[in-house]
Formats: C-alpha cells, structure tokens, sequence
C-alpha cells in the first residue's frame, strides 16, 4: 500500500486531512509536534484521532520554537488576540517558520519509511493571513522536496497534499462529517484549557465556530467562557 505522513496538530483540520488521507487508501504515518504551543491539549486529540482512524504509527516530536519566541501562540508576553476578527497584516498568531520546520521533519520520517505523500491541512480561504498556508508556499516546498532527497534523485517522486487548500470551514467540516469524524473530540482553540476547552475568543475559535453555522451543523466545542 501507498504510505503519507500527515502532519496532524489535534485540530478540525489536521484531523480532517487524516480522514482523507486514509479514505484515499494510504497507510497513514501521523506526526504531530510539541513545540512550545500554549495548548498542550491538542496532541491529546491528536491521539484521539490516530486510534480513531488506525494510522500506522504516530511520533510526537519535542521542537522548541517557543526558546525564539515570537509569536502568541508561542510566547506568552505577546497578549492573543480576541474578539475573533481577522487582522488586515500577518496576525500575531503567527509563528515564523512553523510549517517549513514541520514540513522539513516530515519529509525526513518520508524519505525513511518511502512514503510517497505529506499531507498538511493548510488553508487559503478561511485562514488567518500566515504565509505558510498559501499555495504558492506548498508549491515551493515541494519542488524543494524533489531536488533535496536520495529517494527523489533517485526517482522516487514525493507529492505534498494540501486537500483543504481552497475549500471553506464548513465544506471542510461537510467533508469530515461525511468521512466519520467526531468534532467535539478535536481542539482547534489557542488557548484550550487542560480539560480541552475552548476559549470562544480567538480566531481559531471564531473561525471554527462560524464554520459550523454555515455547515449547519450543531457545535459540539467545549467552552470555558
């Protein structure tokens, strides 16, 4: 069988993608990453979902990103936005290089294990102005991918999946609904607390939430406020 790494944080997204993944007949290898986030409970859900949706095998890797700080999400000095409006500039949520750095490792765990795919759950329509979730990133990094391995040289081809790249929230959460995942057991907030529960102020929240209006859907998130 095919094999992917999905990267997979514990969120509506993430989650989705490894839906996906595995309903396009892969054999799904999921990495996930502490890397100084202020919501340590999402690699909870992440857990979650690997059993839920039997991948292979699931690393969680230890990358501080938080020893360089800014971002909120990553230093705690710099206050989270709230209110759930989206910021006209790259918000303060964002934190530098994350997804090259993600990208990178899985394409390393790929390369040893031959997998022929990375799936990542970036998104260009309802997303929050990162730069590392456009298209243009996702087609960079992947002829980056085909010029810095043995396996690619060598003839061995490695595609990166982006399948949530132009769809809504609430296609996204039509989507995932329609492949069997549960939504109340993912955590997509900034600021969860330890029990999982959402903050109902961030962006994350506020675009979740609107997403399950739209879908039409009953949102099953657990708020503390």
């Amino acid at each position: 069988m095919k094999k992917a790494v999905v990267l997979l944080s514990g969120g509506l997204d993430s989650v989705t993608v490894l839906a996906i993944a595995k309903a396009q007949g892969y054999q799904c290898y999921a990495l996930s990453f502490d890397y100084g986030q202020r919501s340590q409970v999402e690699l909870q859900a992440a857990k979650r979902a690997v059993k839920h949706f039997e991948a292979v095998e699931h690393k969680i890797l230890r990358m501080p990103l938080d020893d360089f700080g800014g971002s909120a999400l990553t230093d705690t000095d710099i206050a989270m936005p709230a209110g759930g409006e989206q910021e006209t500039e790259i918000p303060v949520t964002y934190v530098p290089a994350r997804n090259t750095v993600f990208l990178s490792l899985a394409l390393g765990w790929a390369e040893v294990i031959n997998a022929s795919a990375i799936f990542i759950g970036v998104n260009a329509v309802d997303f929050s102005g990162y730069p590392d979730c456009r298209p243009e990133f996702i087609n960079a990094f992947e002829k980056l991918a085909n010029v810095a391995t043995k396996s690619a040289v060598e003839g061995e081809k490695l595609t990166i999946e982006a399948p949530l790249m132009s769809m809504t929230k609430s296609q996204i959460i039509e989507q995932g609904i329609a492949l069997g995942i549960d939504y109340h057991l993912t955590v997509s907030c900034y600021q969860a607390d330890e029990q999982g529960r959402a903050c109902n102020q961030c962006d994350s929240c506020y675009l979740r939430k609107v997403g399950f209006e739209q879908a039409g859907v009953d949102d099953q998130t657990h708020y503390y406020q």
